[in-house]
């Protein structure tokens, strides 16, 4: 949407600064010797916009009154409109007078409109115009970037007051229709999730009078990794896979986020070399216990301290042992048993060794695998086609917003 289409008659074409009284972005408070608080002004990051608003009890950072003044030319006031430039790409949301006072770092832009432009316009037109005409200049390597520069020579199709409220009267109606919508599909994938899961209660649960073993029995090797030194700076753009807690969930391996590490990193992690069939578990972070066995197509692969891998032995199943820590009531006791942190959940070295598994022979182990992997295909399926609907529901309102901002709605 870089070209200027013919617009309706009444509207005109301005630069999105032109149109605004203010475009700048917030700064961390330890760039200014400000140290963050546990209580006093909210500092608002990216993952506290949520679902196109500003959820206040996400917000676990704050700054007292000095680092705010400080902080002046982002303060926030009612009715900003604020767009993540930083990582995440386009959230929005507005301020309303009970998020006040607030500030931000500098991964949010703050917009701030005139009195001709409507802060909820602008919001709606912000996710269909600004994040078009910035995609192709999006900056940066591993965390992708939009310039206040780019934002303030933004081409903004501008119709008269009540035009935009029209517009945002009709955008409201179509997309709470559209959301019911979404809403009944995301419930049908969490109830696919939540009959899986009483499936594995169920199985493993049969299970509960069998011999039991310690994990230790029956594993070769359990132990986690370490970070490279220099961080997430030291990663490459290709290499060795380097798997942390985000690459792991217990439906599978997710490659977003993948990092890779060179030879002379990967060397030095040695120890936690990834083989074929290893069984990987979160150990530490709101992720704990999520589990799974990579693909042997990221291979050869490392695992950073957030990462456990649990190798074993001939004498059970790796895709059994996947299933039964991954089920619901076992997963509780994982949970349970890794609360010890007050701030940070945790599962030791000992907590995995000491864990009881049943044992039983191969041939139950094989046939349980086979039934769950043909239930799991099955809901994977239909979780597929819903969320096949459910983007394409998200496509549908990308074509509504673009007919919006041709003055065709």
């Amino acid at each position: 949407m870089n070209e200027l289409y013919e617009l309706p008659d009444g509207w005109e074409w301005k630069k999105l600064e032109e149109i605004t009284e203010l475009i700048t972005k917030g700064t961390t408070p330890t760039t200014n010797g400000y140290k963050f608080l546990n209580e006093g002004i909210n500092f608002l990051k990216i993952e506290n916009i949520v679902s196109g608003e500003i959820d206040l009890s996400t917000i676990e950072m704050f700054i007292s009154k000095e680092a705010h003044q400080a902080q002046r030319r982002s303060q926030l006031k009612e009715n900003d409109v604020l767009f993540s430039i930083a990582g995440t790409i386009g959230d929005t949301a507005i301020v309303k007078k009970e998020h006040l006072p607030m500030n931000i770092n500098q991964a949010i832009a703050l917009i701030r409109p005139k009195e001709s432009l409507n802060s909820k316009f602008l919001k709606y037109s912000l996710l269909s115009i600004v994040s078009q005409n910035t995609k192709d200049k999006q900056r940066g390597g591993a965390i992708k970037n939009i310039s206040l520069g780019d934002m303030k020579n933004t081409n903004y199709p501008l119709p008269p007051l009540q035009e935009q409220k029209r517009i945002v009267g009709k955008l409201d109606s179509l997309f709470e229709k559209i959301d019911r919508v979404v809403a009944l599909h995301q419930k049908n994938m969490d109830e696919a999730d939540a009959f899986m899961g009483s499936v594995l209660n169920d199985v493993f649960g049969k299970f509960s009078n069998k011999k039991i073993v310690a994990l230790k029995g029956i594993t070769s090797k359990i132990g986690s990794g370490a970070t490279p030194r220099g961080g997430q700076k030291s990663y490459k753009t290709e290499g060795i896979s380097f798997i942390r807690s985000m690459n792991i969930y217990d439906t599978g391996f997710r490659e977003k986020g993948l990092a890779f590490i060179d030879d002379e990193q990967a060397q030095k992690l040695n120890n936690v070399t990834i083989e074929e069939n290893d069984v990987l578990i979160n150990i530490t972070g709101a992720s704990v216990a999520r589990c799974c066995i990579v693909d042997k197509k990221y291979l050869p692969a490392r695992v950073n301290q957030h990462v456990s891998i649990l190798r074993l032995k001939d004498r059970i199943i790796p895709s059994f042992l996947h299933y039964y820590l991954i089920s619901p009531f076992i997963k509780s006791e994982l949970l349970f048993n890794s609360s010890g942190g007050a701030t940070r959940e945790a599962i030791t070295k000992t907590m995995l060794e000491e864990f009881q598994v049943p044992l039983i022979s191969l041939s139950l182990q094989q046939k349980t695998v086979t039934y769950l992997d043909k239930i799991s295909l099955y809901l994977k399926r239909i979780k597929e086609v819903q969320k096949e609907k459910m983007e394409n529901l998200k496509a549908l309102k990308a074509s509504i917003l673009d007919e919006a901002f041709r003055g065709k709605l």
